[in-house]
């Protein structure tokens, strides 16, 4: 496979929107890696996860924007001549969305309808790639959840994430743009925002033991979830924007194998070597958005790509936690 993607991406002029953040600094390493040319574009709004320490050592060999995607001047600009989009850019956090809708609005889905609009007049060859949530699905009657599930997110952030996934599905249907539509399962590793809790929780848990504080598990730790290390995560992205039989799909992107939080807590402090943990009640509002047991069914994305997750839970932490022993003055 990385001979194959060598192959596709050298050479290649790939734009990043959100490209400082979690996800999109490491897809724009691995880019790098691979030859391709990086443009990242990122807003760097506080507490949204841009960081531009996410691209060291490297962070001179691409091109850098500090800008809005929604700002269209700035986007029909950048979208021109690029051959890859991975659109990771949108409010970020399923907490700050249930206080404000309204960065979900302008971020997220006017965002994607500017940056799908640049295309349509700029360069309507250029394959889009968007980072969705499983989320969208809100609370499932099945599990795995398998993408043919109904969708009834119960969040703003997530219903915002639903709205941009069915605009680019628009773009691909009527103006004949490829667009490969994913949603992600619980991300986890280097790079992630480690300043508050409102982002992925394995990663704040991270932080938690590697301080010595007390973990606090909602519930009884029973809840199921599948976590899917970032390396992982930025093969299969990379192995769908090549294949053309994903274009117009919706994929889940998860790692398909459920651990419960009080499992993924235990773990989190062997790895670190240190921390404690208790049960805690939920709070009402995270009572009224916790959506319960979610693990996502990757036959889909098997079956087209042929990608299977590599790194298993207790290795990806292991190496988690070694990157924040190192760096954690830059994320905390």
């Amino acid at each position: 496979m990385a001979e194959t993607l060598a192959r596709s991406f050298r050479g290649k002029r790939v734009l990043l929107t959100g490209g400082l953040g979690f996800i999109g600094s490491s897809l724009a390493l691995r880019l790098l890696d691979l030859g391709a040319s990086v443009t990242v574009l990122d807003a760097l709004i506080p507490d949204y996860g841009g960081n531009p320490f996410n691209l060291h050592p490297h962070y001179d060999q691409f091109q850098i924007i500090q800008a809005n995607v929604t700002q269209a001047r700035i986007v029909n600009d950048l979208v021109q001549g690029q051959d890859f989009i991975f659109h990771c850019a949108g409010q970020v956090s399923h907490v700050l969305g249930l206080r404000d809708p309204y960065p979900d609005l302008e971020y997220t889905i006017k965002g994607t309808a500017v940056l799908m609009e640049a295309c349509r007049h700029n360069n309507l060859a250029a394959k889009v790639i968007k980072t969705g949530t499983r989320g969208q699905y809100g609370p499932v009657q099945k599990l795995p959840v398998g993408e043919e599930a109904p969708s009834n997110p119960r969040g703003i952030y997530e219903i915002s994430n639903l709205a941009a996934e069915k605009i680019m599905k628009v773009y691909h249907d009527v103006h004949g743009m490829a667009c490969v539509l994913l949603r992600l399962t619980n991300i986890y590793g280097p790079r992630s925002q480690m300043k508050s809790h409102h982002f992925g929780v394995a990663n704040w848990f991270i932080r938690q033991a590697m301080e010595g504080q007390t973990i606090r598990v909602f519930g009884d730790g029973s809840t199921l979830r599948d976590f899917l290390y970032i390396d992982d995560c930025v093969q299969a992205m990379l192995l769908c924007a090549i294949c053309p039989e994903a274009r117009g799909e919706v994929i889940n992107l998860g790692n398909g194998q459920p651990v419960s939080l009080l499992e993924l807590v235990k773990l989190i402090i062997a790895a670190v070597g240190k921390g404690q943990w208790e049960f805690a009640e939920f709070s009402a509002e995270r009572k009224a958005s916790e959506p319960g047991d979610f693990y996502a069914d990757i036959s889909k994305l098997r079956r087209l790509v042929g990608w299977e997750p590599s790194v298993g839970l207790a290795e990806g932490l292991a190496a988690t936690v070694d990157y924040y022993r190192k760096y954690r003055q830059h994320y905390w």
